[in-house]
């Protein structure tokens, strides 16, 4: 695997907004998050309990996709089917964050993630990180396609 293939996932990565949160349960679940790409991992804030807390703290194996169609699909008029996209699976481990200091970085880091000169966001209180909870999955393997036209791309990393 080439370096630059790693880094061709982190960009689609990096510029997605949603990220489709897989959990290896007993019944298929998945859900949207917003989040945060940063240093190999994913971040993203939710509610101090719930679903998938639980989930996470019984099997910790996540995936997330992303993705991205870059047009609309052609026509199927006897010619091949062609549907320009971009995605990223990331397979890692998840885990809660119960220490409030590492809570209250990693909110911090997600904040930074969509503040932009038009739309400032303050850093996150302590008081308010006891409110909010934190999830970090830490990226162990990636898969990438790129399809468009007669481009067919696919990448591919492992943390060692």
């Amino acid at each position: 695997m080439a370096a630059d293939d790693k880094q061709r996932m982190e960009r689609i990565v990096c510029e997605g907004d949603i990220g489709y949160l897989t959990f290896a349960s007993e019944e298929p679940y998945v859900i949207p998050v917003n989040y945060a790409y940063s240093g190999g991992r994913i971040l993203f804030h939710c509610a101090l309990e719930g679903r998938k807390l639980d989930l996470i703290r019984a099997d910790s194996r996540v995936c997330v996709a992303v993705a991205r169609q870059e047009g609309h699909p052609a026509p199927h008029a006897g010619e091949a089917c062609d549907n320009p996209f971009e995605s990223v699976l990331c397979w890692g481990e998840a885990r809660v964050i119960d220490d409030l200091d590492e809570r209250q970085a990693i909110l911090n880091e997600f904040q930074a993630r969509y503040d932009t000169p038009d739309h400032k966001r303050e850093p996150i209180s302590r008081e308010r990180a006891e409110k909010c909870g934190a999830v970090e999955i830490v990226v162990t393997r990636m898969t990438g396609r790129k399809v468009s036209g007669k481009e067919k791309l696919a990448w591919e990393w492992t943390r060692s």
